[in-house]
């Protein structure tokens, strides 16, 4: 059995040749968006303390450890052509080794919503499909320097939530949004580009895949696939509508960025709402689209009621965040679907992970399944 841990821990925001990150500048530029207007130079300094960090799970009993690895430590310029931070990879090996030495897994994700600033002002990061070949010379310095001890890779953390809370609710970085939303966005539009974003997201996954099963997994023997995290729910009612909206809700979030890693193509549902804003992949995307994962890995919180919600008239602006046409609530007839946990939006609910799982497995082929977060 496998224990996971993972939180944002590093600092060290530019020592040791590591170059700033969208998420660096975006904390420092729009602190007012951060709750506690904190940011992540210092962080629980993780960069400094690992070696007590790691005595620490050693101590409770962990046996893998999930950890991201920061795109601006490694290529501070965002590519290869820009110079490789030997310090980065340096830190990186270390941390391996350490967690090795006290019989810990690591478990590594690629990329966890940092880019590179270099990349986001060069072509703006995930709106460019430039950004694919980036991230496969960059995955492959990963592979490369750390792969013959790395059995378990994450390509992508959360596709969902960096296309929409970075760019149609202006939330997280690098905080896109549409004008009409009067959220004072640098940009944006809600209904684009989050679709976008994510279409360049899955072509970056699936060429990554690509390049470690034609180039390193004969000897290094690892699998790989991405964290998705899902936003489980239950028909608020037995009506057909609320069954369908509920169905349609997990098309647009677990299967928007997990259905073409399976079938090539994005969910049914999806291309009937969504329509020409929706990219098309080409045969030769889908082909290597289809079957680019080796486990599911999945990040649960909580689970709400799922009902129907009409469409949005014609003189509604159109968002990704809405198109859906579902709305969700904590509660059914005034009661909740389970104790409060120590985040506001989050709900016990032991049900929702394990129903999650189930439907995970099933509708993927009978794969393997990977709890890479879990809430209270």
């Amino acid at each position: 059995m496998f224990l996971f841990v993972w939180v944002q821990v590093e600092g060290a925001v530019a020592e040791d040749g590591k170059g700033p990150s969208n998420w660096d500048v975006y904390t420092n530029k729009y602190r007012e968006r951060i709750a506690d207007g904190s940011n992540g130079n210092v962080a629980i300094d993780g960069y400094h303390r690992y070696k007590e960090d790691v005595a620490i799970m050693k101590s409770i009993g962990l046996q893998a450890y999930r950890f991201s690895l920061s795109w601006a430590r490694i290529l501070p310029n965002g590519t290869v052509e820009g110079g490789v931070n030997k310090e980065g990879i340096e830190y990186y090996n270390n941390l391996i080794n350490e967690l090795l030495a006290n019989g810990i897994k690591p478990f590594v994700t690629i990329f966890h919503f940092d880019l590179p600033d270099a990349l986001e002002r060069e072509y703006a990061g995930f709106l460019s499909p430039k950004v694919v070949k980036d991230f496969v010379a960059y995955a492959d310095v990963c592979f490369k320097h750390f792969g013959d001890r790395v059995q378990h890779w994450v390509t992508i953390n959360e596709p969902l939530s960096y296309s929409l809370f970075g760019y149609a609710q202006g939330t997280m970085a690098p905080g896109r949004c549409s004008k009409w939303m009067n959220l004072n966005c640098p940009g944006g539009d809600a209904a684009t580009e989050p679709y976008v974003v994510g279409h360049h997201l899955l072509l970056s996954h699936a060429a990554a895949v690509k390049l470690y099963r034609e180039k390193y997994h004969t000897t290094q023997k690892g699998e790989i696939g991405t964290a998705q995290v899902v936003q489980w729910g239950h028909p608020l009612s037995d009506s057909k509508q609320d069954l369908e909206a509920t169905q349609r809700r997990i098309d647009f979030t677990l299967g928007w960025f997990q259905d073409p890693l399976a079938t090539g193509d994005y969910p049914p549902s999806m291309r009937a709402i969504v329509g020409e804003r929706l990219p098309k992949f080409s045969k030769e995307e889908s082909e290597m689209l289809r079957g680019s994962f080796d486990f599911v890995g999945l990040n649960y919180y909580t689970s709400y009621y799922i009902s129907d919600a009409p469409p949005p008239s014609n003189s509604t602006p159109k968002s990704a965040t809405t198109d859906s046409q579902t709305s969700f609530s904590p509660e059914k007839n005034g009661v909740d679907i389970g104790p409060k946990a120590g985040i506001s939006w989050q709900y016990i609910y032991p049900k929702g992970i394990r129903d999650a799982v189930l439907y995970t497995t099933k509708k993927y082929n009978n794969t393997a399944v990977y709890i890479t977060e879990n809430g209270e």
